[in-house]
């Protein structure tokens, strides 16, 4: 009787999936599972933080948001003191002469524009309001030169409404690097925020983001290895 022979071929070795580290983990979780983490972070990282533009009034912050547009919140609380006391209501600004309204604000960029628009809004709030600035997100949106986004500004912290989430371009960059969203368009990127997060959390959560955005999750290089989300950040390279 024959013995069989062994056969010559080596056996495949057995793949081992090796299961991804928890640091990895916890990048790929779905945004929903990272959400909570990353707003307790950030509020840790950042207990300071508020709106940037210096005002004492809903007028005042709007007639600032107005003139954040393209330029430094800086540089906007350089040019509001006088511009406040030059023009102290709705009324005053809605009777300003363009050439003079111009001069004075001429360093924050796109002064024509915004010119137009501040005396625009001016005109409708004294108008349409009995000179009070209103307190709703159609109404608001409805002035001259005034938007979704700056509509929140004023909601958020004027009159501390929730109504929807600040989306500038530090808080469109965080969110995408962050992966709570996919979209580049500020409307869509609210609306994907807006879900994750609790709504008395979404006016200090533009202001959470946008500090991040400005000290460590920058534009040209972000200094991940000093983040305290990169175990949470997909687009991390630490």
């Amino acid at each position: 009787m024959r013995n069989k022979r062994k056969s010559s071929r080596p056996s495949k070795p057995r793949t081992v999936r090796k299961q991804p580290s928890r640091r990895l983990a916890s990048r790929r979780a779905p945004a929903s599972r990272r959400a909570p983490e990353i707003f307790a972070r950030l509020r840790a990282r950042y207990p300071d933080a508020h709106c940037a533009l210096d005002f004492e009034s809903p007028f005042q912050l709007l007639v600032a948001t107005i003139l954040s547009a393209q330029c430094t919140d800086k540089r906007v609380n350089m040019v509001t003191p006088a511009l406040f006391r030059r023009y102290a209501t709705p009324e005053a600004l809605a009777a300003a002469k363009l050439e003079e309204l111009e001069e004075m604000i001429k360093s924050t960029g796109f002064f024509r524009n915004k010119s137009r628009s501040l005396v625009g809004m001016a005109t409708a709030i004294a108008e349409r309001h009995g000179g009070v600035v209103p307190s709703e997100m159609p109404l608001l949106v409805d002035l001259p030169g005034v938007g979704r986004k700056t509509a929140n500004v004023i909601l958020g912290n004027a009159f501390d409404r929730n109504e929807g989430i600040v989306v500038d371009t530090h808080v469109t960059r965080v969110s995408q690097r962050l992966a709570l969203t996919a979209n580049s368009d500020a409307v869509k990127i609210e609306q994907d925020l807006m879900p994750l997060f609790p709504r008395d959390q979404w006016t200090l959560l533009a202001h959470l983001l946008i500090e991040h955005g400005r000290q460590i999750c920058v534009a040209r290089t972000p200094k991940c290895e000093e983040c305290p989300l990169s175990d949470l950040c997909p687009s991390s390279r630490v």
